[in-house]
């Protein structure tokens, strides 16, 4: 099915997730955040209900589908205004990348708990001196000659969930026999592992998952606990890092449908000289452009999403950064035009948009920042020379 038109299959899962999130809504989630907590109630029935590992191969409890329709679960839920973020995580990212290149025991150990919700794993890759260059990653792994375990040393931020989650992704960097270069590797860190610390992050941001600092202090894993191949490097990071713009992405959208649409209801019922506001071109203007650009977004999303699923990393690389930042830039607009439309009652806690207002930055700063993404369509793309 070409990403432009939507299969009656995806159809009905947006339909079926879209009620889901109906019943929760976002009263559950201030509640949940109020109350410091993790949206579990709703992370099981997901789970429950095929969605969380929708992306995840049958023959290790998933739905043997891909991004596509893990990227269509996370939209509904946020444009029901419940998203989950750590689905960016766990499934997309971690679950992916095992899929692809873990063990076979990796796999039969974390994919069926990764599709039921009962395991969760973070990723760990930005580093204080190392956030859109990943190629200055310092987290590094040697091996004991005398017991072939891994010992990484480092320091990670920004990483979500950590005091949730069972382990960490955790992109390291080895050593290469020949070049004595440094490669990126992946490992498999369990939370509770002697050396792996964690230190919250004060965010001002409103979130129920929170952000984490990381230190790894010649933290000793198995053999094992690398994920692919030594010498595979960017190749495999990558496999995590595309479905983590496309997630992303899908988490804007929604972010941006569920601000759209508090917004039109207001439009449609407050009445000012007898008129309902949005009968105003004022005011119907901006909302129909916010309209488009979430729909665009939605396109090159899809595009993107199709692309990877199909094997083709190198189209999808390029299709999910264009779509990560179209979505981000829509979503801030969305979310700014709501606020704008309700005036005051914008700001106040009944319509729930003030927090958006922090929330919608995150689309355009994290993976990746907007401008590093016009950086790789200048270069990447368009041919052109690069400034640094």
């Amino acid at each position: 099915m070409p990403p432009t038109t939507e299969s009656e299959e995806h159809k009905a899962l947006r339909e079926a997730v879209a009620a889901l999130g109906k019943r929760y809504g976002r009263d559950y989630i201030t509640t949940v955040i109020a109350e410091n907590r993790h949206p579990q109630e709703l992370w099981l029935e997901a789970a429950k209900l095929g969605y969380l590992g929708v992306n995840l191969p049958e023959a290790y409890g998933g739905g043997g589908g891909g991004i596509a329709e893990l990227s269509i679960v996370l939209e509904e839920l946020g444009a029901a205004g419940c998203p989950l973020l750590m689905m960016v995580v766990s499934p997309a990212i971690c679950g992916t990348v095992i899929a692809r290149f873990g063990t076979d025991a990796q796999k039969l150990h974390w994919l069926p708990a990764l599709a039921d919700g009962t395991r969760t794993m973070a990723f760990g890759i930005t580093e204080p001196d190392a956030g859109s260059n990943s190629h200055r990653i310092t987290t590094t792994a040697r091996r004991d000659p005398d017991t072939g375990d891994w010992l990484l040393t480092g320091r990670k931020v920004f990483i979500s969930g950590v005091d949730i989650t069972d382990a960490t992704l955790i992109v390291g960097r080895t050593e290469d026999s020949h070049t004595g270069r440094l490669k990126p590797c992946l490992f498999i860190v369990p939370r509770d592992t002697p050396g792996f610390t964690r230190h919250r992050i004060d965010m001002e941001l409103t979130a129920a998952e929170k952000q984490f600092e990381l230190t790894l202090d010649d933290v000793r894993l198995p053999a094992d606990a690398l994920v692919g191949d030594e010498d595979a490097g960017l190749l495999q990071l990558f496999a995590g890092l595309n479905p983590e713009r496309i997630m992303t992405a899908a988490f804007a959208i929604g972010m941006g449908r569920y601000a759209l649409a508090q917004a039109i209801t207001y439009a449609r019922d407050r009445t000012v000289w007898n008129t309902p506001i949005g009968a105003h071109q004022a005011v119907a203007h901006p909302l129909a452009q916010a309209h488009i650009d979430l729909e665009l977004a939605r396109l090159m999303m899809q595009k993107a999403a199709h692309l990877y699923d199909a094997g083709d990393d190198a189209g999808a690389g390029e299709a999910a950064n264009m779509a990560k930042y179209a979505a981000g830039e829509a979503c801030v607009k969305a979310v700014d035009q709501a606020v704008h439309t309700l005036g005051g009652n914008g700001l106040t806690r009944e319509f729930g948009l003030g927090s958006l207002i922090t929330a919608a930055r995150v689309a355009r700063i994290a993976p990746v920042s907007r401008e590093m993404i016009l950086n790789y369509v200048s270069h990447q793309t368009l041919g052109l020379p690069k400034s640094y």
